[in-house]
């Protein structure tokens, strides 16, 4: 589990074609390999990934073909900076939202619209079925980014970055055309799934009676 709030964005060192259409990435983390062990989980892009080797500062994650269908991990090349967080321990603070690290699709950039106030307001194209479970003011990560809804159009949907977010995060070096992980608010997605048990339910007894 994670809180949404990226530590750092670090360079893809190696990417390594395995079986089928699986990869190996190999990530220098730097300072924040510290305490990193083998099986761990570190968010990469907001994919909740297992290091399976460690050398130095140097992990590897072996990312199967239906992770790299369903995120932009497979779009990264040697050099591409990513997104990183390490697991949530039970006494750390979650200053973001709750993030699982398990990514519902993703949604490409139409617009990128700086602000007066400094910040960049985003316009994200994504499905219907991931649309219907967002509100505005609502939680959603991006790339591992615990980021505000701002809109939630028919289509799309929008969100604003504060200078810190453009600095600290590879959210500042997207452009038109980008694609972006999204995973929706764990509880937008249980609402929906009791919602739509509740109308089964009641259209089963409807149909008995």
């Amino acid at each position: 589990m994670f809180s949404g709030i990226v530590e750092r964005t670090v360079p893809v060192v190696s990417i390594v074609k395995t079986a089928g259409k699986s990869e190996t990435i190999q990530l220098n983390l730097g300072a924040s390999a510290k305490g990193v062990k083998i099986g761990g989980s570190i968010s990469v892009n907001g994919v909740c990934l297992t290091v399976t080797r460690k050398k130095k500062t140097v992990v590897a994650f072996d990312v199967i073909e239906e992770t790299l269908r369903v995120t932009n991990l497979g779009q990264l090349t040697k050099g591409s900076r990513v997104n990183i967080e390490r697991g949530l321990r039970l006494s750390d603070s979650i200053d973001g939202h709750l993030v699982s690290g398990h990514i519902d699709g993703t949604g490409q950039i139409t617009s990128v619209i700086p602000m007066a106030d400094s910040s960049v307001k985003l316009w994200i194209q994504a499905r219907a079925e991931l649309l219907a479970m967002m509100v505005p003011k609502g939680s959603i990560a991006l790339d591992g980014i615990s980021l505000t809804l701002v809109d939630v159009a028919t289509d799309s949907f929008s969100v604003c970055l504060i200078p810190t977010t453009l600095t600290k995060t590879t959210l500042g070096r997207k452009k038109v055309g980008d694609l972006v992980n999204v995973e929706i608010d764990l509880i937008g997605k249980y609402l929906k799934k009791y919602v739509e048990q509740t109308e089964l339910t009641d259209a089963s007894v409807h149909t008995i009676t």
